[in-house]
């Protein structure tokens, strides 16, 4: 790592805003139409039925648990490759770009078989057969697209490092709308196609991942032509994928632990019943929606934080760690009043008005949306200190205090409050209050006091 380079000139609080907003806008914008996606089966099948609703609640949660720990290493090349190009080291992008692309199709290999043959895994849940047979359905046809969705997180990773962030987003846009045309046709059987409900959802899941891939792998090839991606690809590279799997393993069970948080909680909300599952779908889409502006930020802390520490600079860091946390704490304030001030009006955009069990989901989903609310803050807090100690390539303790956090106190806390406490619903989702206040508190410390000491000799200021 080239530390004896003269640091840039300061940057002011300003140049820090206008910075992270012209790296962070692009990425806010493609975790939203990428979460649009899922999203947009959420609503049309919230329009098509209640049980298709649930079962696609279910199917996505089971899905995502499976892909975010194998996006572990997508996302380990994000801060290798801002890391190389702060340090000058182009060689070194090409090399970990392709053993991220290796690690990620490896791990489909190795995750398929419990998409397949997801109704076992479903049943031990305590889930009703109704709701796991059409999950199982889903993830049948949907499961087949963990492979691009994999590859496309590495290559976003790369690009985004490299800061050609708006690909990212006009090929995420591009799927999004794509997405949502096939589920219109397919879901309801509109323009003279068949009407597959939870199936045509599925088909057009994979479908969308597919085309996502194909777009950003005919640009990268193209728009840097020096890295020569797939130049010898068959290669492998065994040093670099060790590193590439020794960073992107902790952020993959990092990943892992905090969405098998919100895994869980649509689990217990299933063993309250359906419509109770149904208002945590929409409730849970409206809080990840706006947690993808936190994640963007998160990504843009990430790739800046590691520029910086591949140039040595721990001084631009700190200014801009505190920055990028603010930006992320007013965005919290805003979505925090508009969930208290009009949770039937955003619940309503998921459901049919004359769907006779609306009154129901409302009456459950209001408070789950006060909840909703209340870990805005918090959340918004641990995603920017994952992505930056992610920028400084620590994630070992990170992961520890995530498994800590999701599962020790996150996930024991909303089976006491929901359950043992009689609390439901509203118990559930407050575990996941505490375990996401407990990571955000920590993973903040162990930034401040221990992480931003690696980058540097300069003091913080």
């Amino acid at each position: 790592m080239n530390t004896q380079s003269l640091p840039n000139p300061p940057m002011t609080r300003k140049g820090h805003i206008r910075a992270i907003a012209l790296l962070g806008g692009p990425l806010i914008g493609g975790h939203v139409a990428q979460f649009a996606i899922g999203l947009t089966d959420t609503v049309m099948l919230g329009w098509y039925g209640v049980e298709a609703l649930a079962a696609v609640t279910l199917a996505t949660t089971y899905f995502f648990v499976l892909f975010l720990f194998g996006s572990g290493f997508g996302f380990a090349v994000m801060p290798m490759v801002a890391a190389a190009a702060g340090a000058g080291e182009e060689r070194q992008i090409r090399r970990c770009t392709r053993m991220g692309l290796w690690l990620s199709l490896g791990y489909g290999v190795l995750a398929m078989p419990a998409l397949i043959y997801a109704r076992p895994v479903l049943d031990l849940l305590g889930q009703d057969p109704v709701i796991a047979e059409k999950a199982a359905s889903y993830l049948r046809v949907a499961g087949w697209g963990i492979f691009p969705a994999l590859l496309v997180m590495v290559l976003k990773s790369y690009l985004a490092a490299l800061e050609k962030t708006q690909i990212v987003l006009w090929v995420t846009l591009g799927a999004a709308v794509m997405n949502a045309l096939v589920n219109y046709v397919l879901i309801f059987g509109n323009w003279g196609a068949p009407e597959l409900g939870v199936r045509g959802a599925a088909i057009a899941s994979f479908s969308t991942q597919a085309v996502s891939f194909v777009a950003i792998i005919i640009y990268a090839l193209k728009a840097l032509p020096e890295h020569e991606l797939l130049k010898n690809f068959q290669r492998p590279d065994w040093e670099m994928m060790r590193k590439v799997f020794r960073l992107g393993v902790p952020i993959g069970l990092t990943t892992l632990s905090e969405v098998s948080l919100f895994a869980a909680s649509a689990v217990m909300m299933g063993w309250l019943g359906t419509v109770a599952l149904a208002a945590h779908g929409i409730a849970v889409s409206l809080a990840g929606l706006t947690f993808m502006v936190h994640l963007g930020l998160s990504n843009a802390a990430t790739i800046r934080s590691g520029n910086a520490y591949g140039r040595g600079d721990r001084a631009h860091m700190a200014r801009g760690a505190k920055v990028v946390t603010v930006m992320s704490l007013v965005m919290s304030v805003i979505a925090t009043v508009l969930f208290l001030t009009m949770p039937e009006a955003l619940m309503s955009l998921f459901m049919d008005g004359s769907d006779p069990q609306k009154p129901e989901i409302l009456a459950i989903g209001v408070g789950l949306m006060a909840m909703a609310a209340l870990f805005q803050l918090v959340d918004g807090v641990q995603a920017i200190a994952l992505g930056l100690l992610r920028g400084v390539q620590d994630t070992t303790m990170p992961m520890l205090i995530g498994v800590f956090s999701y599962w020790g106190v996150g996930m024991s806390a909303s089976y006491v409050l929901g359950f043992v406490m009689g609390y439901g619903g509203i118990g559930v989702w407050l575990g996941l209050v505490l375990g996401l206040g407990c990571a955000s508190v920590f993973l903040m410390l162990r930034f401040w006091r221990t992480a931003i000491a690696k980058v540097g000799e300069a003091d913080a200021k």
